[in-house]
């Protein structure tokens, strides 16, 4: 691609991610515009046209719209729910876009498979979303490994924080409450987390184990009287943890979550959401199926053994990490936007702290787009932390964990191979 010639992207999926996603291309005018979408609900389409000037004929109700027509620009942003990455992924590897493909890659192993072989035959510049590799403080940890500050890297530990909010809101109430509808929670929220593990731990792994289960956001546990819903005159919800009129229709409405629950943003018009949309639901009264706890554990070559939990069951947010070497130890606290390297017979702690950056996941996200722009300007896929052969190979570990929990025995990594 000429170096001289600015980076056309069609979005696909207009949401919160792929708003997102368009508003980071606009940081980097230099090298990118964002000329087209598809999105299918005629809310959100015709917002984000008008605020980024689109024309009418790049403007599309649907991907297979998109898809059908000849290419119309160098890329692709797939920023569609979870089931619907897929398929366009695939139409438009097969029309040779270059693309941003939202984590996760899809749900069903065969999927992931599928849009790894497209891209393969496309032989275009395909990154996937996993921030974390991107986040400053992730990244000084990988550093650190990699220099050997801690020597050889024998055991890893991190704990995801959902919190107890972030839960009710996505993996209750929400988009991804619902396997059936979505993904398992593992996959949904975490893939992040085991790719970042294999990452650091730099060695395949070989056989996985995992537990978990919903055990606290079921309808046997809500408190006695209350009502299917909070805008029903629950005589709880003054004083409810997950009151969602306090979560929702209060304070900034086009801020995060309370932005996602409809596009206009007045009182009338998310009370009337809360009133008749999911949001509004009883935490305790939802159709939701995932986990709200779980763990994983997982060997990988070289001896090398890592834990993984994630849980609803926290105040705040953000993940730690504790890396375990032969000469040293690293924790890294992303909530408290700080890392501390102890070296073993020293009695020293080097403490390095991460002053605060604007954008989701620490930056991370506006470095993935950043280094995908940059791949394509400069014809190099190296750029990319994540293609989609590394995603892929991180999604499988995903799989088996899930497979590990539910049939509760350990997975050797060899059956997960076709």
């Amino acid at each position: 691609m000429s170096q001289a010639k600015k980076i056309t992207v069609a979005v696909i999926g207009a949401g919160n991610r792929g708003s997102t996603f368009a508003q980071i291309i606009r940081d980097f005018p230099q090298l990118a515009e964002v000329t087209a979408v598809a999105e299918p609900r005629q809310d959100y389409r015709e917002r984000f046209a008008r605020e980024r000037g689109l024309k009418a004929d790049m403007v599309f109700e649907s991907w297979e719209q998109f898809a059908s027509r000849p290419r119309m620009c160098d890329a692709v942003v797939v920023s569609t729910l979870d089931r619907d990455h897929a398929a366009p992924a695939v139409a438009c590897l097969d029309r040779g876009y270059h693309m941003l493909l939202e984590k996760p890659m899809a749900p069903m192993l065969e999927d992931c498979r599928a849009i790894e072989a497209a891209q393969r035959r496309a032989g275009t510049i395909v990154t996937v979303c996993h921030s974390l590799r991107y986040h400053k403080g992730f990244a000084k940890l990988k550093e650190l490994i990699a220099a050997g500050r801690v020597g050889r890297v024998l055991s890893l530990d991190q704990l995801e924080q959902v919190g107890n909010l972030h839960q009710a809101h996505s993996f209750v109430r929400g988009n991804w409450g619902n396997e059936a509808r979505q993904t398992f929670m593992l996959m949904a929220k975490s893939c992040h987390d085991i790719d970042f593990l294999a990452y650091l731990a730099g060695a395949d792994c070989r056989r996985v184990t995992s537990f978990g289960s919903l055990s606290y956001f079921r309808r046997e546990n809500a408190p006695a009287g209350a009502a299917d819903r909070c805008t029903d005159g629950c005589p709880l919800e003054h004083r409810c943890v997950y009151s969602a009129i306090r979560q929702y229709a209060t304070g900034n409405l086009e801020q995060w979550p309370r932005s996602v629950i409809c596009a206009v943003h007045t009182p009338e018009a998310h009370y009337e959401a809360l009133r008749t949309g999911p949001y509004g639901r009883c935490v305790w009264k939802c159709d939701n199926d995932v986990v709200d706890h779980q763990v994983v554990a997982m060997e990988f070559d070289r001896e090398i053994t890592a834990t993984f939990t994630m849980t609803a069951f926290t105040q705040g947010g953000g993940r730690r990490i504790r890396v375990h070497g032969t000469e040293g130890d690293i924790t890294f606290e992303e909530d408290h936007s700080s890392l501390t390297l102890r070296p073993f017979g020293e009695h020293n702690a080097e403490v390095i702290r991460f002053g605060p950056e604007p954008g989701g996941h620490g930056g991370g996200d506006a470095r993935v787009v950043h280094s995908w722009l940059e791949a394509m300007r400069r014809s190099d896929p190296g750029l990319v932390l994540t293609n989609v052969q590394e995603s892929l190979k991180t999604h499988t570990i995903v799989f088996a964990a899930e497979r590990s929990r539910r049939e509760r025995r350990m997975v050797e990594m060899a059956e997960m191979t076709p």
